[in-house]
């Protein structure tokens, strides 16, 4: 790449040297790095409803998430998605929920605010099943509006066409205890003792307690819940007490000895929840190691208590090492080394539940965070094996057998449609997106773009090897998805932007030649995306609009996932877009705070489209500092 006429060179050295001694201050004592995974409210909303339920309100600080909850309070008197979108119903009705039963008074000004927000919006009744469930459970809605799950569904075997392994990893780690929350519909007394009549926004007594219909083929699934409810109204329900034990057995056994289920608040909320529907005592052991592992997720100050919907110190560790490797530190510094050390004892080498559609594989992927040995994930895997590939460990071939026993394990998860999927294999049943339990259209786990790609990136950069009839085959579906205008879309970061630089950089590492004009169709996207100021930013509202792709507030993290896409093309064509590149690297350089940081108020993280956001507090730490490293690289090779 030729010298830039923009970028000052000192400058860039300067902030690149920054940004290194601030990450290498982030590091922990035991090698790895771990910031805050922020989401909405809901997340110590439910807590809240949890602890009450359970009566363990002496376990969390209730003023503090008081004063957490009040402080998120948007304008409009909602509570927000994602920063930025003004209030969403769902989340400002469980917020809201969770302040009464807090002590805050429906006369505090706060709570007057929010209730016209709600009403506007359309009420309790507009809400999403999981909120009017959380209300179910003191009360403060019927039972009889929510979908029925017969227990029996435990007893389906994994081979029969349906079972819960056809369901993501994510909806059978929630679902299961639910089948138990559901069965027994319990309503639970509270203190406070709490009404919620108010959000009704046609007055309780006009509410019809049922379930919408779409009048398409899928309202055959509202005909079913009515079977199902008669069933359970007359004691009908086949094989309701086998299905209650073994939910429970599976609940129990998927208990990580520290205490959490899956990793993520929703399976852990929902477990602790079963268990109180089959009388657990609140110190039984099973209970207590869940309430601990709760607290983990929390994060308290001196002035407020919130919750963590998961941890990310395995995600944040690869990438600060893939960072800091690329900005020019040694392979053998010692913080890389204690990095990848600690990565490399967290492989994961037990059977979990993606060896029930795949049996004949052997384990060896990682997870996301510090325990989760039945969910280990493909993204996570790929990323940390393109990070332990350059550092230097005093044992070599220990690490060198440990990526390839993931990279085996990765070749035996491939779908067959030819890409890869997040935690599970040909986990594709899209009816079950249908179900009225399913409004969060995230039900079920397909193979993705972004996931292949970062797949097909470590191949290619690590010299990995699989057959090259299955590289093909994800080859050719990754082309495939490209979308008309040259984007990719982003399932897992928002959205097209993060997509298309996963694509890019995978097909430059692994079929360069091939893929030259996907490429440049690649490249063209996101140079017509670029901002004004140099940088680039994508609102989350483009997964609901999709003319808004690529559009937004520039962010440190977008804009260097951005610049990564267009640096990898470059060195896979040898056609630079040198000004386009030189301006996103200066707004990098002439944002970046004194300390080395970068800040950014976005949610760049996406959990379900359309429905929950994520904001990883280091996102916009590790990839400006990589795309900066690398921008730094090729000068001073003088490519070009």
């Amino acid at each position: 790449m030729p010298q830039s006429h923009i970028v000052d060179p000192s400058k860039l050295a300067s902030a690149i040297a920054a940004s290194q001694n601030y990450m290498l201050g982030l590091q922990y004592p035991q090698g790895y790095w771990w910031a805050e995974l922020e989401a909405n409210t809901t997340m110590t909303a439910e807590i809240v409803l949890l602890h009450k339920i359970w009566g363990t309100e002496d376990r969390f600080p209730a003023r503090k998430a008081e004063n957490y909850l009040r402080s998120m309070q948007a304008d409009s008197g909602g509570w927000e998605l994602y920063y930025g979108d003004g209030g969403e119903l769902s989340t400002s009705v469980e917020t809201y929920m969770a302040l009464k039963l807090l002590g805050v008074s429906a006369d505090d000004p706060a709570m007057q605010k929010a209730r016209r927000f709600i009403l506007e919006k359309g009420g309790i009744s507009k809400t999403r099943i999981f909120t009017k469930m959380h209300l179910a459970l003191i009360g403060c809605y019927d039972w009889r509006g929510i979908p029925s799950i017969p227990p029996w569904v435990m007893l389906l075997p994994a081979e029969a066409p349906f079972s819960i392994y056809e369901m993501s990893s994510w909806a059978r780690g929630s679902t299961v205890p639910l089948l138990v929350v559901f069965d027994q519909k319990p309503v639970f007394p509270v203190s406070p003792a709490i009404s919620l009549d108010e959000l009704y926004a046609e007055g309780k007594e006009n509410v019809r307690f049922q379930l919408p219909t779409k009048s398409d083929w899928s309202d055959v699934f509202v005909w079913l819940d009515a079977a199902f409810k008669f069933a359970e109204d007359w004691d009908l329900v086949p094989f309701r007490d086998e299905g209650i034990r073994e939910a429970e057995k599976w609940i129990l056994e998927r208990q990580e000895a520290t205490g959490d289920w899956g990793g993520i608040i929703p399976a852990m909320l929902n477990s602790l929840l079963a268990l109180r529907c089959l009388q657990y005592d609140r110190n039984d052991p099973v209970v207590v190691r869940g309430m601990d592992a709760l607290e983990r997720f929390a994060i308290e100050t001196e002035e407020t208590y919130r919750m963590q919907p998961c941890i990310s110190p395995v995600w944040d560790t690869a990438w600060a090492l893939r960072s800091l490797i690329s900005s020019g530190l040694n392979p053998d510094h010692p913080a890389l080394v204690r990095g990848g050390e600690w990565l490399l004892g967290k492989q994961i080498l037990d059977y979990g539940d993606w060896s029930y559609k795949n049996p004949l594989a052997t384990p060896g992927g990682w997870a996301f965070e510090f325990d989760n040995r039945f969910y280990p994930d493909l993204d996570d895997t790929a990323t940390v094996v393109m990070a332990l590939h350059p550092v230097k460990l005093p044992n070599e071939t220990h690490k060198q057998v440990a990526m390839q026993r993931a990279v085996r394990w990765l070749a035996s998860m491939q779908c067959r449609e030819g890409g890869w999927a997040a935690f599970d294999i040909d986990n594709d049943q899209e009816w079950l997106n249908e179900l009225p339990y399913s409004d969060l259209k995230a039900t079920i786990d397909p193979n993705t773009a972004d996931v292949t790609a970062r797949v097909l990136e470590m191949l290619g950069i690590c010299q990995m090897t699989m057959p090259q009839q299955q590289i093909d085959k994800a080859i050719a579906y990754l082309c495939r998805e490209q979308e008309s205008d040259g984007s990719w879309f982003g399932r897992w970061g928002v959205n097209y932007i993060y997509g298309t630089s996963g694509a890019l950089a995978a097909l430059a590492a692994i079929a360069p030649k091939a893929c030259s004009s996907q490429i440049n169709r690649g490249v063209s996207w996101l140079l017509s995306c670029q901002n004004p100021d140099g940088g680039w930013g994508e609102t989350c509202r483009s997964y609901e609009d999709p003319s808004l792709k690529g559009q937004g507030n520039s962010t440190p993290s977008q804009t260097a996932w951005a610049l990564i896409g267009l640096l990898e093309a470059g060195k896979a064509t040898n056609q630079w877009q040198q000004e386009a590149i030189d301006r996103g690297i200066d707004y990098l350089i002439s944002t970046q705070e004194a300390d080395g940081s970068w800040q950014e108020a976005e949610f760049t993280g996406t959990g379900f489209p359309c429905h929950f956001y994520l904001k990883y507090h280091m996102y916009a730490q590790y990839f400006p500092l990589k795309v900066l490293g690398d921008y730094q690289a090729l000068l001073d090779r003088g490519t070009g």
